[in-house]
């Protein structure tokens, strides 16, 4: 059934003051739900009947206000449960029972090996117990939870933990107070056997708060940076948002069978363990930083999110795309902490350009596929198909163009303003935006956020053409940009016309000898000026534009827009070794690389003058001694795949791998000299402490990816590097970097395949480890289907695990094209059998695993033609859930 954002209508009671009991066993669940509900217009001629959700729920009993109530109906389903005739207010009562050990699609009440525990984002309520479960219904929770003491020796739920109390039959119940209205979304219980690090916090008002880590028994000791980084969050929010822990205590689970990275729960985040555990020997850089960001994330959600909540699911980044920008702030500063002033401007460069990547490798794609759609949607058939990169990273970007276009101190002023207007409530974008714009007149009156609006609206990526003239005036150019934005995705169906976008974007210029110019226009002067693009073509007067300076374009990323400018190959040359704006300098290499390997495919036999200029600007860049190691690997990564496939004009995905595989080893053997002095310079020194820093792990970043290069040019000293790095080692980045490189050794194929099974005898016994295994082997060259298949019969692989899965399957779909696209179409085919596996247990996930055939048009006819028959095959698939043939039959009609 399609939802039409515009059907909105407020649900017609008030639910207050929930009390639910479980009595919690993993194969027979009973849950009491009560409330009060009072209809909000008593004056209607004709009261509407009370309507609750339920999926697969056993409905026992059912009173009001104390006497059973037999006047009720359910729909043909059993999804929705309508009460009639009630009283204007009342008191609802509603007995349940249900099976949480066969709920393997992890949504609602299930197990986790001995545990129980819940996940209601979006619609989970449902499957607990029958409620109103849509996010603007708001009410205060108290939440009784009995169960076995040996069993579940520890019960959580939301809110301040109000009386625990022994029971007959070695039985024991805790209660929970949630004094915060919220959504049934934000309703969570765990119940089970845990270790707990907690730690009491005084936070910035002098209340005393109490912390606590739940793990399962024996990794205490891997819970440390987890906990360092909830208290960085905490101290973080409470100086740049002025926003503190509301709560006595905040609660963190981990839990290693869970759809997603992690769920802001109010008071209790329940998270996928790969996003809490974390020592030096089982995690790397990333796992390190990706855990900071992910509890940074949901606990800023407290404010963002559950505080202020949405009012349907259409105003989904209303909260998503708010709290991605502000984990993403947070990392940056945190990565910049410390560090003087250059060393802190290249450490937030580094994750501008990291956030930048996942939204062109994966929300650019998305916003030309089947499954386009606005930040905002105008309808939905299922609404987990809509937890998509452009509600979270492109919802972060219009976040972070309202902070530009505001300043940070103007975008502080209406974020409080935000808060004090609807603390408490479910409400739309168009508050959040309000709230900014109210703070932006108190600057200047004439300032208007309307058009910004169609953001929220439009879906697609826009492209700005860009030109630049000389006027008649000395030291003046004119520039012109041109947006375009044509239909993408469902839009297409419909004659829509997209008005322009309020569009900031930042330039600057650099002269021959890498000098920065400070350039002078409508008031700004600086050397980056904001041009506030808000026409179809609008041109600006630059002064102080000398005649040879070179331009840098959308500095820092200031809009989520593809450009046309025609850089020759020289100005790009010129910028990746001198432009002042290190993202625009990250940007410029990037277009040599792409340029390269896309050139490659066309012409093989490039010429020698545009190798050895390639060579001899990355050698620039390995020599410069202004920049960090951190910097200087992202300056020489080459493009990701899903980012070079969006620049041809019919996908070529086995000629983009290989012609990759092709330059990194022509790159090894011309750079070898360089890279070996940068191994032998960043050599870790014996019995130094881990430091998880930004400095050090870009140290690490530097030295695995020097030896990489070097083992893919099969360069005479990489075997004898690699392998006395991976022995000598004393953590996971560089252990496994080791690790990575030997399996791209054309010739060390018995030496990789000696220290995996090593490595895996070494950490057989920790799930975390052992999914990096999996996923090592799934991306490894010359891996086929039937390797695949070899290792889904593994006594390590759980075909219920969300994380195993990822590791083998999606991994080697995504991330192995020479593998996945087989000229035997077997990747094909393992595809089509995989989806129709996963989605008997768990749709969302086999969903999520369907979108890889997303652009299967865009491929060459004999390619796309067997892509086709992939998904025609997985759509006559009798019991596919509404899901996964949501995906596919967009795929198939668009």
């Amino acid at each position: 059934m399609t939802v039409q954002r515009t059907d909105y209508q407020p649900y017609p009671y008030s639910l207050s003051q929930v009390d639910l009991t479980f009595d919690l066993e993993p194969s027979h669940t009973t849950v009491v739900c009560q409330f009060q509900a009072e209809y909000k217009n008593p004056s209607d001629t004709i009261k509407q009947s009370l309507t609750l959700d339920g999926d697969e729920l056993n409905l026992t009993a059912l009173r009001v206000d104390g006497i059973d109530w037999l006047d009720y109906t359910f729909n043909d389903d059993r999804s929705l449960l309508q009460i009639h005739n009630l009283p204007t207010q009342c008191q609802i009562e509603i007995h349940n029972s249900l099976n949480p050990s066969e709920n393997h699609a992890l949504m609602g009440l299930y197990a986790s090996g001995q545990n129980l525990l819940t996940q209601c984002e979006a619609q989970g309520m449902r499957r607990i117990c029958w409620f109103a479960d849509r996010p603007d219904v708001m009410a205060t929770y108290r939440v009784t939870l009995k169960a076995c003491q040996t069993r579940y020796p520890t019960l959580l739920s939301n809110g301040n933990l109000i009386k625990e109390a022994s029971l007959e039959s070695g039985r024991h119940l805790c209660v929970w107070e949630d004094p915060f209205p919220k959504p049934s979304y934000l309703f969570a219980l765990v119940a089970g056997r845990f270790d707990c690090r907690e730690q009491s916090l005084k936070i910035k008002s002098g209340r005393d708060v109490l912390l606590q880590i739940y793990s399962d028994p024996g990794t205490l000791d891997r819970t440390e940076w987890a906990m360092e980084s909830l208290i960085r969050s905490i101290r973080w929010d409470e100086s740049r948002f002025n926003l503190e822990l509301d709560l006595d205590r905040f609660m963190i689970v981990a839990v290693s069978d869970f759809n997603m990275g992690a769920m802001e729960n109010k008071g209790l985040n329940v998270f996928n363990d790969a996003y809490v555990l974390a020592n030096p020997r089982t995690a790397t850089d990333t796992n390190y930083r990706n855990i900071e960001a992910v509890i940074g994330h949901e606990y800023f959600h407290n404010w963002t999110g559950n505080r202020v909540t949405c009012r349907d699911w259409f105003q989904l980044s209303l909260k998503e795309g708010l709290t991605v920008f502000r984990d993403q702030e947070f990392t940056a500063d945190m990565l910049a902490q410390g560090l003087d002033a250059q060393r802190a401007a290249s450490a937030r460069a580094i994750k501008r350009i990291d956030d930048v990547t996942v939204l062109r490798n994966s929300q650019f794609p998305e916003d030309s596929g089947p499954m386009a759609h606005p930040v905002r949607p105008q309808s939905y058939e299922e609404i987990s198909n809509f937890y998509t990169a452009t509600i979270y990273e492109k919802g972060a970007e219009l976040i972070r163009m309202l902070h530009t276009l505001l300043g940070e101190t103007t975008f502080q002023v209406g974020t409080q303003l935000y808060f004090e207007r609807h603390d408490g409530q479910a409400v739309t974008c168009e508050d959040w935006v309000n709230a900014l714009e109210d703070a932006w007149k108190l600057q200047d009156s004439s300032r208007s956020l309307r058009q910004f609006m169609r953001w929220y609206d439009q879906a697609g990526t826009p492209t700005v053409h860009v030109t630049i003239e000389s006027t008649d005036q000395t030291n003046q150019v004119r520039i012109t940009l041109t947006q375009s934005n044509p239909p993408v995705g469902i839009e297409r169906t419909a004659s829509l016309e997209k008005p322009p976008l309020h569009i900031p974007f930042a330039i600057g210029a650099i002269e021959p000898d890498g000098q920065a110019l400070t350039l002078r226009c409508e008031g700004q002067t600086d050397t980056t000026i904001l041009l506030e693009l808000t026409q179809t073509t609008q041109s600006w007067l630059i002064d102080d534009w000398t005649q040879n300076a070179l331009p840098s374009l959308l500095r820092d990323f200031s809009a989520p827009v593809r450009i046309e400018y025609c850089y020759d190959d020289r100005t790009l040359h010129h910028l990746a070794r001198h432009d002042a704006n290190a993202f625009a300098r990250w940007q410029a290499m990037q277009d040599l690389l792409s340029r390269t390997i896309l050139n490659s495919l066309t012409n093989p036999q490039a010429s020698e003058t545009e190798h050895a200029s390639l060579v001899e600007t990355l050698s620039a860049v390995l020599q410069d001694d202004q920049i960090d190691e951190g910097y200087r690997a992202r300056l020489l990564q080459l493009p990701k795949d899903a980012y070079l496939l969006q620049l041809m004009d019919e996908i070529d995905p086995v000629g983009v791998a290989q012609a990759k595989i092709d330059l990194i080893k022509q790159l090894g053997t011309a750079l070898a000299p360089q890279l070996l002095k940068l191994i032998t310079d960043l050599q870790p020194q014996p019995g130094q402490p881990f430091d998880p820093g930004a400095v050090a792990a870009g140290r690490r970043d530097m030295y695995n990816l020097a030896l990489s290069w070097l083992c893919s040019a099969a360069h005479p000293e990489a075997l004898s590097l690699t392998q006395t790095q991976y022995t000598q080692a004393d953590n996971m980045t560089l252990q496994f970097g080791a690790l990575q490189a030997l399996f791209l050794h054309p010739t060390a194929k018995a030496q990789a395949k000696q220290h995996a099974d090593a490595f895996y005898a070494q950490f057989q016994d920790d799930p975390l480890v052992i999914d990096k295994w999996f996923a090592l082997q799934a991306t490894a060259p010359g891996t086929t289907v039937n390797d695949i298949r070899t290792l889904m019969q593994h006594p390590a692989y759980n075909a219920r695990n969300p994380n195993r899965i990822r590791a083998l399957v999606f991994q080697f779909c995504i991330n192995n094209p020479l593998g996945f696209h087989s000229q035997d179409g077997s990747g094909y085919a393992f595809w089509t059998e995989q989806v129709c596996t996963l989605d008997k247990d768990n749709p969302e996930i086999a969903a999520r695993f369907a979108r890889l055939m997303d652009h299967w048009r865009g491929h060459t006819p004999k390619v796309a033609q067997a892509m086709q028959a992939a998904l025609e095959k997985v759509n006559i698939h009798p019991k596919l859930s509404p899901n996964t043939r949501e995906i596919v039959q967009k795929a198939l009609e668009l």
